[in-house]
């Protein structure tokens, strides 16, 4: 008798072995957003060898696959016009699971470090500005859902993390990152349809954590182990690789419509002549990984901030103007400019309370570039070109649209000019038509180059007539 509970017990161990039930990956389960008209790609592991078959609820088309030797699998199903009719789709291995609540809609990726993070709730000492108000009215976008990702740490690249999609309510908010929250009601509003976004962000991160190892080995010095990194970095979020490798890189078979990129205060001050080289870097590297071509790529500028303690300093003007040249590298990709979104209390406020701003501006630029809204005034105005005629200056800009919101008359601020000493003063400008901006100094009688808000904290008040910011610039290359 003992004998014949052992043989049955082993046998039931052996069945539940080779028979294991299909494992999805965490961001394949309710509440997810398929991206629309799309191959949208699921997948997970199964025994290898085992077929696996997925039916879902809006089409009679079956699809099937059989896991590899590690046992993992993938399908490509086409996905309906987006809708807020609830979905399921069905997944069977000789078991069946079912997962409920999905939407076809749009789906955008958040990533970079703490402002991308930084949740509706705020950090301690760090609110998010209009939280509340949000709380009250979040049921108004249950087309909205969230997935976050855990921030987490690997020198090897992971191909699943714990995660699971939420949808917006006066319960969920707080978690979600404020500017993906805020960028996902514009498009909610705009488009009528369900918005998903996943966050995988690190908080302090650089940029160098985002790349793989290919491009760290090839194009930096970047220590590639453990050991190494301990050495030359005081913290771990400051590492390279591994943060890519484990909060990124689960993410890369999901079917997606574009990035969201809010990172570069790490950076200020740290090797900034190879930033733009390294986010083109990123930027193509996450195209080649998502396999969906010139996904859409918006990035969002360092805000003023008393870095290294210094005002004065220039470290951030610096990491923005390679921001800028990062933007005009690759086709299909964005920049958005926060030069006005800090209160004069925050000069060492690393995350300034403005979220909504932030989340606004890179919904404009998505909707006049990837959805057609071609009215809408999504560009800040930027540095054209230059002349100087004795004592004067005279600045191009462009993206003024009908005009600066000062008028004529008025003094235009965050200017400064220098002569050959390279010692820059403030100067007084004023708006000349539409797109041009005069002035002179007092202490410069021979003018060589102009910069505009170039420092760390420095305040300016050139907006274009849809208010949008003058992105800092400068015409020297000292």
């Amino acid at each position: 008798m003992y004998q014949y509970l052992t043989s049955v017990l082993l046998l039931l161990c052996t069945c539940l072995t080779v028979h294991g039930k299909v494992r999805l990956h965490h961001m394949v389960g309710d509440n997810m957003i398929l991206q629309q008209l799309s191959d949208a790609r699921l997948w997970g592991w199964a025994d290898p060898g085992k077929t696996v078959k997925v039916t879902v609820s809006w089409s009679d088309k079956k699809y099937q696959t059989v896991a590899d030797e590690q046992g993992k699998w993938m399908v490509k199903v086409a996905t309906p016009a987006a809708s807020y009719t609830p979905l399921s789709i069905t997944f069977d291995d000789g078991e069946q699971t079912t997962i409920k609540n999905v939407l076809s809609g749009e789906v955008w990726v958040g990533g970079g470090q703490s402002n991308m993070e930084m949740p509706m709730s705020g950090y301690h000492q760090c609110p998010t500005e209009g939280y509340n108000d949000e709380m009250v009215n979040a049921r108004q976008y249950k087309g909205v859902h969230f997935c976050t990702l855990p921030m987490v740490r690997n020198i090897k690249p992971q191909d699943d993390v714990k995660c699971k999609w939420q949808v917006a309510s006066p319960n969920t908010i707080g978690s979600f990152s404020a500017v993906g929250y805020y960028f996902a009601q514009n498009l909610n509003r705009a488009l009528d349809i369900p918005i998903g976004i996943i966050i995988a962000v690190k908080g302090g991160s650089r940029v160098e954590a985002w790349l793989d190892y290919d491009n760290l080995k090839t194009y930096t010095d970047e220590p590639l182990d453990e050991e190494g990194m301990k050495k030359r970095y005081q913290y771990n979020w400051q590492w390279p690789l591994v943060w890519g490798n484990a909060t990124f890189h689960p993410i890369l078979n999901y079917t997606v419509k574009g990035i969201l990129y809010y990172q570069g205060c790490s950076n200020v001050g740290d090797g900034h002549v190879h930033y733009a080289e390294r986010l083109k870097l990123l930027i193509e590297q996450w195209r080649r990984d998502f396999g969906l071509g010139q996904l859409p790529f918006y990035i969002t500028q360092v805000t003023p901030y008393y870095y290294f303690d210094s005002p004065e300093g220039d470290h951030r003007g610096r990491l923005i103007e390679q921001q800028m040249k990062a933007s005009q590298s690759l086709p299909n990709v964005g920049i958005v400019c926060t030069q006005d979104l800090v209160y004069p209390w925050e000069t060492k406020q690393i995350h300034p309370a403005q979220k909504k701003q932030v989340g606004d501006r890179l919904a404009y630029q998505v909707l006049n570039k990837q959805y057609g809204f071609k009215k809408l005034l999504c560009e800040s105005p930027s540095y054209e070109k230059h002349t100087i005629s004795n004592d004067t200056c005279y600045v191009t800009l462009r993206n003024m649209y009908k005009g600066f919101t000062v008028l004529q008359n008025c003094t235009l601020e965050g200017f400064e000019v220098a002569g050959e000493d390279r010692v820059f003063h403030p100067a007084t400008a004023h708006p000349k038509g539409l797109n041009m901006v005069w002035m002179t100094c007092p202490q410069v009688k021979k003018p060589v180059a102009v910069r505009y808000c170039f420092r760390n904290w420095q305040n300016g008040n050139v907006f274009n007539s849809a208010y949008l910011p003058l992105s800092p610039f400068r015409t020297d290359d000292w």
